[in-house]
């Protein structure tokens, strides 16, 4: 069971001295929604397991790997079975900035399979097996060995993300990083102003290109537009803002960065398949 849970955050209480948690968990029973700011690994030993994140279930069978982002809602169905569930400090990836890059990769759950990468899976299989044998052991090291195995996967999946991007917008080493870091900074742009007016304008001149050349690229790098990714972020800090029961919905609108109640109503069901009103009903009954 969650142990501490509070409304629907989940404040994690690691060991001490620790920044890590495991659970080698074999519970039959459902946890609510809820939200932590660790980053979570599952990966199912018997039986299949299912997530709901957001709204979307990801069904995992037994050796495939879900990572969940910081600051995702996401629930459990009773399930039979045994799964390593693996939450980690965020601040100790989040806060370096030499790990910033590697965070993108966290921008959306992302499960491993073979199907996605026959060498990504191994190395995620291994890596959540080498983290349990570190996790019980009583070496003074184990949590660094363990967040440079976390290192290590993530850089793994950072570069298979890159190369599908490189592919897919047909350019060199060179080109791709540029991009990379142009839209690491225009995003973390994007999460520091999504509550006010966001144009093109600004965010092609953080950018360095004209309106044109990041409207484009923009879209051809991260599959969205930009408009949809500011309505993404906007939407994602509406979603916390409705389980809290003295917020009213025209408040939560202005303060996600909406302009207008019918513009909330309409780019929050295109982006989670309900209304506001709904969601907040629908989740008040699970928390």
């Amino acid at each position: 069971m969650i142990k501490n849970l509070s409304g629907e955050y989940e404040t994690i209480e690691y060991d001490e001295k620790k920044y890590i948690m495991l659970y080698d968990n074999h519970d039959n029973e459902a946890y609510p929604v809820h939200w932590h700011n660790a980053v979570e690994l599952l990966m199912p030993l018997k039986n299949e397991y299912i997530v709901n994140v957001s709204g979307s279930d990801y069904h995992i069978p037994e050796n495939d790997v879900l990572i969940v982002p910081p600051g995702e809602l996401h629930s459990m169905p009773a399930k039979p079975g045994r799964r390593l569930i693996l939450q980690c400090d965020n601040s100790i990836l989040g806060d370096v900035s030499v790990l910033e890059p590697l965070m993108r990769s966290l921008t959306a759950p992302v499960l491993i399979n073979s199907a996605m990468d026959k060498e990504l899976h191994v190395l995620a299989k291994k890596t959540i097996r080498e983290i349990q044998s570190l996790y019980n052991s009583k070496s003074e090291l184990a949590d660094v060995r363990i967040y440079s195995r976390m290192i290590e996967l993530f850089t793994a999946l950072r570069e298979f993300q890159l190369e599908q991007r490189k592919a897919a917008l047909d350019c060199d080493d060179e080109k791709i990083s540029e991009y990379s870091e142009k839209f690491g900074i225009v995003m973390k742009y994007i999460d520091s102003n999504y509550m006010n007016d966001i144009t093109l304008e600004e965010l092609a001149y953080v950018a360095g290109y004209s309106k044109y050349h990041f409207s484009r690229i923009f879209k051809q790098y991260n599959s969205v537009s930009y408009l949809q990714y500011i309505n993404a972020r906007r939407t994602k800090a509406a979603e916390l803002l409705l389980l809290e029961p003295g917020i009213p919905i025209t408040e939560v609108a202005m303060r996600s960065g909406f302009r207008s109640l019918t513009t909330f109503n309409r780019i929050f069901k295109e982006v989670k398949h309900c209304t506001p009103s709904d969601f907040k009903k629908l989740y008040a009954v699970h928390l």
